[in-house]
């Protein structure tokens, strides 16, 4: 199913040119390993060519209007967005149980979590309004479902993590990361400390990976994810430009 979209009323959210544009937006199955998976895609079919490919990873509370929302605002830009499925389509997480029994099972299995990052990754060519050239970003779980692709060596053009969990499990490393690594993350992030932060950083500069990082003084865990506690619309503005900027530099 697919739904065409008026961007007037994301004005508030996205800048002036984009204000009158209209996306084609719709869910997307695809099987990865014998499982169903249901994304969301969106692409502005009044470009000519799409700007490039955005692949969006959820939070740990699966497929939301968070993910589908931020495609949206991607399409305006100029994107082909895809919002991947990791936990598969007849996953239906109600709570804080349901979502640590979810994104628990995939930390526990990395060679389930790389399959599913991987395969969502390949279906990504099959997407109305695809590209060669791909990013892929997440938020919070996603965000740490991000580094594990670039450790796991997927071929894209670049990773963006925001407010993620950034440890390196045992036996991994970035010695396969092929493209740059970008990092937005608060400094009283309680989850990931700015301890992690270092360590990660240093783990890219030992493996000779491109890196940056944006550190928001004072902002917690999930400082992008609207009417959360730990909401900063200041940091959130500024990271979401600061992305912009990344995608505008690689592709």
């Amino acid at each position: 199913m697919t739904r065409t979209i008026s961007l007037i009323a994301l004005t508030a959210l996205l800048p002036a040119t984009a204000a009158m544009a209209e996306i084609e937006a719709g869910y997307h199955q695809y099987d990865v390993g014998g499982t169903t998976f249901e994304g969301y895609v969106a692409h502005n079919s009044n470009l000519e060519e799409s700007k490039g490919t955005v692949l969006i990873v959820h939070d740990w509370d699966g497929m939301t209007d968070y993910e589908e929302r931020r495609a949206d605002m991607l399409a305006a830009q100029g994107y082909t967005a895809f919002a991947i499925d990791v936990y598969g389509a007849d996953a239906d997480p109600q709570g804080m149980e349901d979502y640590q029994a979810l994104s628990g099972a995939l930390y526990a299995d990395r060679e389930l979590f790389q399959e599913r990052l991987m395969g969502s990754i390949a279906e990504a060519a099959n997407i109305p309004g695809a590209t060669d050239a791909m990013v892929i970003q997440g938020y919070c779980f996603g965000g740490a479902a991000v580094l594990e692709a670039a450790r796991a060596g997927a071929d894209l053009d670049g990773f963006v993590s925001f407010h993620g969990g950034l440890d390196t499990p045992d036996g991994q490393d970035y010695s396969a990361t092929s493209a740059p690594v970008m990092l937005f993350h608060g400094s009283a992030d309680p989850v990931s400390g700015m301890d992690a932060l270092a360590s990660v950083l240093n783990e890219l500069q030992e493996a000779g990976v491109e890196h940056g990082a944006e550190v928001f003084g004072g902002a917690r865990h999930s400082f992008t994810v609207y009417g959360s506690g730990d909401y900063d619309l200041e940091a959130d503005t500024a990271s979401w430009n600061s992305l912009l900027a990344f995608l505008d530099e690689t592709f």
